[in-house]
């Protein structure tokens, strides 16, 4: 009974994961790109501990599941961080752009 179960839950994250590639692939901003892939990540960390359930292993694909959980939020923010300063600079270029012109 519980095969049946976790491979309907798994099935249906999987599922869920499709939209979001279109928001990857389209996403007005980057900031939404970012979301779409953390999100993503989010989703395949518990997919990874439902595949633990279904192979009666759930103590290993935890550990993994909570290293790609903290890869995911560790690389999200450097993202974010990265791109943050970058328009935060291109906004001081135009700025000194405009006052010399």
């Amino acid at each position: 009974m519980i095969d049946w179960f976790a491979i309907i839950v798994g099935g249906s994250l999987f599922l869920f994961m499709v939209p979001l590639l279109y928001r990857i692939w389209v996403g007005p901003t980057p900031y939404d790109r970012i979301l779409a892939v953390n999100v993503i990540g989010t989703k395949t960390a518990v997919l990874l501990v439902v595949i633990g359930a279904l192979f009666d292993r759930v103590d290993m694909f935890v550990d993994f599941a909570i290293a790609y959980a903290l890869l995911n939020f560790l690389a999200s923010v450097v993202v974010s961080r990265y791109l943050n300063r970058t328009a935060a600079e291109r906004n001081v270029e135009k700025k000194t752009k405009g006052a010399k012109a």
